[in-house]
């Protein structure tokens, strides 16, 4: 990408958001935008690199056996009311948006059990077609009273929502237990670290649910963490009536021993039971041809929350003041960004010219009128993990690429640039 055709604006690092300072630069610089409280526009690095973060997921997904749907964001009342949550999430919850107009009413999705639940018995029909899981990956709607942190909770959000359908109790937690796997696998390739967490389940309703939150202070969770089994407890759960069935489901017996953390949630996973499949009249036949409800569970990822966290937990300080972010190589949307003053700009376009050729994704700071500090200071905001500069030192024949989280250079000749990037 030539960077004069992102038409990114001049920011002043001084003035940047102590908490949320990755987001809030994205915000100065245009790449992120407020339409109101908790409604955005994403800007190219934000994108592609929720991207790689979709793809990351969709490969461990796809490894996993787990089907790729797409179910509608606008839903009809009318299946909502199958499952009794319709007056949940417009009344007591408050957290669907909703539009009545003279075709009749309907919620724009906040989650998607109901239409999952429908469209799964639509196909399985059998035990002979179970079990199986489909995903999807889209933008989700809350009504959030309180808008907090950016993309840390925004009204609206790009989720992956997963849905699973067995013949039996026994084959839900199976599937439980696989779901939680794909999720440590998924969290690892992307590089957060994260601890599974009891929790409540909420308006989505179940058993058992888990949490995969990361320990950070800007997270607005409590938990209590076992160190030693990297488990943890979400303190909420410790004002239900029957927190001991929780507790134990996860195997911790003393709670007030544990660590409190503060903690963000990237993910929850649930038992649902028969929860759907009985409110909605929804069966398969079994071996002896007889009807049975679905034993399902739901799975979610909230790839805004993600994307918001590596920007955050990637900041560059020097003296203690913001000079930017850093992206982990491996997801980073840009490898690379060449930096040159006037008399290397044709050694910078023959090198711009040479990654593109080899699939390593550049940026090419082409802008004028600017100087080889401006334009080093701006990888910095834009986050991209390497650099070269092309100055007055620059023979023609030696490239150094620096690392821009450490600092650390090294020296290649054009055609060992590739290996070294990869």
């Amino acid at each position: 990408m030539r960077l004069s055709k992102l038409n990114i604006k001049k920011i002043n690092l001084n003035d940047i958001d102590s908490n949320y300072s990755a987001q809030d630069i994205l915000m100065k610089l245009g790449e992120l935008y407020q339409f109101e409280s908790g409604i955005y526009g994403y800007g190219n690095i934000w994108n592609r690199l929720q991207k790689n973060i979709e793809n990351i997921i969709i490969d461990e997904l796809d490894k996993a056996e787990c089907i790729q749907v797409d179910f509608p964001k606008l839903q009809p009342r009318k299946i909502w009311d199958k499952s009794n949550r319709w007056n949940i999430y417009t009344k007591d919850a408050d957290i669907m948006f909703t539009v009545t107009n003279n075709l009749g009413e309907y919620g724009l999705a906040p989650t998607a059990e109901e239409c999952a639940a429908i469209f799964g018995a639509n196909r399985l029909t059998s035990y002979k077609s179970l079990p199986a899981i489909y995903y999807q990956i889209g933008e989700k709607f809350r009504k959030e009273i309180r808008t907090r942190g950016y993309l840390f909770r925004p009204r609206t959000f790009t989720m992956m929502d997963a849905y699973s359908f067995d013949k039996s109790e026994e084959e839900m937690h199976k599937t439980f237990k696989k779901m939680h796997d794909v999720y440590i696998n998924i969290f690892k390739r992307i590089g957060i670290n994260i601890i599974s967490v009891i929790s409540d389940g909420g308006t989505i309703g179940g058993k058992i649910s888990e949490e995969f939150q990361t320990p950070t202070a800007l997270g607005e969770d409590i938990i209590l963490y076992d160190e030693k089994n990297n488990i943890g407890l979400n303190k909420e759960v410790l004002e239900k009536n029957d927190k001991t069935a929780f507790i134990k489901a996860f195997d911790i017996t003393k709670a007030e021993n544990l660590k409190e953390l503060h903690s963000i949630e990237l993910g929850n996973n649930f038992e649902l039971d028969t929860k759907y499949s009985d409110s909605m009249q929804l069966y398969f036949t079994d071996e002896n041809g007889e009807k049975k409800p679905y034993y399902m569970g739901c799975y979610g990822i909230g790839l805004g929350r993600i994307t918001a966290c590596i920007l955050e937990n990637n900041i560059i300080k020097i003296n203690n003041k913001i000079k930017g972010f850093s992206i982990p190589y491996n997801i980073a949307p840009y490898k690379i960004q060449i930096i040159y003053n006037e008399s290397n700009k044709e050694n910078a376009e023959k090198l711009y010219s040479y990654l593109l050729e080899k699939n390593i994704p550049a940026i090419l700071d082409d802008r004028d009128n600017l100087t080889v500090g401006n334009k080093i200071n701006d990888v910095y905001v834009l986050g991209t993990p390497k650099m070269i500069i092309l100055g007055n030192k620059f023979d023609g024949i030696n490239y150094e690429i620096e690392d821009t989280k450490t600092n650390e250079k090294i020296s290649a000749k054009l055609d060992e640039i590739t290996s070294i990037l990869k």
